[in-house]
């Protein structure tokens, strides 16, 4: 069974505007569907049942657009920010009684062509508290923030890169819930500083795929995610 499916979907998308001053970037058409939409066909065919969208800017369209997920053939649920966006990591603090003690974190704003069994499968056997998602990246596609050695997981930091640095977080986790740490429900809070604190401790194991991703954050990745679905459309 393929464990739910958190989709990060709350933040202001400030790369996107004027795009996203009217619209969340979830809804953001990519050749002729909103961009959440395909996420959620891919996750349907992916075996996914369950997915929890973590919501906060515009997070009302979001639901309007999608409202419980059965065209998708899923259960779709909501977890809303509240007055104050949490932060991605407060965002799925908050979603835990939606997802259960065990669930996939998928950043809203990419498209990730992997297989999700294969990925659950290397998480049960790991044995750690966290899986990340890696590509090698040598700086092709943003700046890299995974240190691999032999195979492993050293360390992943998203705020201080160093040269030795060669992968990227590929934008797919799985996370065991004590891995999120008890905390007060309204707390800010960085999805970026829990990968960085496993990572240290040698809690967060690697998923290696070599497929490159795709991803709606700023202008160029929304070009080539429109021209890469036309493509698939097409076929």
């Amino acid at each position: 069974m393929i464990p739910p499916v958190a989709i990060l979907a709350g933040g202001l998308a400030t790369r996107m505007r004027p795009i996203t001053e009217k619209i969340p970037k979830a809804l953001i058409d990519v050749a002729g569907k909103p961009f959440v939409a395909r996420q959620l066909e891919y996750l349907a065919r992916q075996k996914v049942s369950s997915v929890v969208l973590c919501v906060g800017y515009l997070g009302e369209m979001i639901r309007d657009e999608i409202g419980d997920g059965a065209r998708f053939g899923l259960k779709v649920s909501y977890s809303f920010d509240g007055e104050k966006l949490l932060g991605t990591g407060g965002a799925l603090r908050r979603a835990l009684p939606l997802l259960g003690d065990v669930f996939f974190v998928l950043y809203g704003d990419s498209f990730l062509p992997v297989e999700f069994a294969e990925i659950a499968e290397s998480f049960r056997a790991c044995g750690q508290p966290a899986l990340m998602t890696v590509l090698e990246n040598a700086g092709r596609w943003d700046r890299s923030n995974v240190l691999m050695r032999d195979g492993r997981l050293v360390e992943y930091n998203k705020a201080a890169a160093r040269p030795d640095f060669t992968f990227i977080d590929y934008g797919l986790g799985l996370l065991k819930a004590e891995a999120l740490q008890a905390g007060p429900d309204d707390a800010v809070l960085d999805l970026a500083e829990i990968y960085h604190r496993l990572s240290l401790g040698g809690q967060l194991a690697a998923y290696t795929v070599k497929e490159r991703f795709y991803e709606i954050g700023s202008p160029e990745g929304l070009a080539e995610t429109i021209h890469y679905f036309k493509g698939t459309d097409a076929t």
